[in-house]
C-alpha cells in the first residue's frame, strides 16, 4: 500500500516504482492496471522496474480479481468516503501488516507473508541445486 499526494500519472508512477522495488527480488513479472489516466506513465514503470504492464478491458474488474479482492479487504479498514488526509503513514503500515498476516482461503489458510516465505525458500533451494549457480 502506498500514498499518493495527488492522483496524477507522475505521482502514481513514482509510488508504484517505489513499491515494486521491494518486490523485484521475488520475481515480479507483470502488473495489471485499470484504464485510469493516473496510469498514463505505465511505460516508465516498465522502464524503471522491468515489470510488464497490462491493462484490463474497460468495465471488466474480474480481469484484476486479486486486486479487487484486496481492495475489498482494505475497505474493511478504510471505507469509501474516508478522508485520507486524516490517515497517517503509520496507520497505512499497520493496515498493510494486518492484511499481510491475515490467513487467506486462496492460500490454503497461509498468510501472504507465509506464502512469500515458502516461495522464496523454494526459489533459493532451486537456485542452489542448479548447475548454473
Amino acid at each position: 500500500m502506498g500514498r499518493v499526494k495527488i492522483k496524477d500519472a507522475t505521482q502514481v508512477k513514482k509510488v508504484i516504482v517505489s513499491l515494486l522495488e521491494d518486490w523485484l527480488p521475488y520475481d515480479v513479472r507483470t502488473l495489471t492496471l485499470d484504464n485510469g489516466k493516473e496510469f498514463a506513465e505505465h511505460e516508465l514503470i516498465t522502464e524503471n522496474t522491468g515489470v510488464d504492464v497490462y491493462f484490463a478491458h474497460p468495465y471488466s474488474p474480474w480481469q484484476r480479481g486479486a486486486n479487487e479482492n484486496l481492495n475489498g479487504l482494505i475497505r474493511q479498514y478504510l471505507p469509501k468516503g474516508t478522508d485520507f488526509s486524516k490517515i497517517s503513514d503509520s496507520d497505512i503500515e499497520e493496515i498493510e501488516a494486518k492484511l499481510n498476516n491475515r490467513p487467506r482461503k486462496r492460500y490454503n489458510f497461509d498468510t501472504p507473508i507465509e506464502r512469500m516465505e515458502k516461495y522464496c525458500l523454494t526459489k533459493l533451494h532451486l537456485r542452489f541445486e542448479s548447475s548454473f549457480c
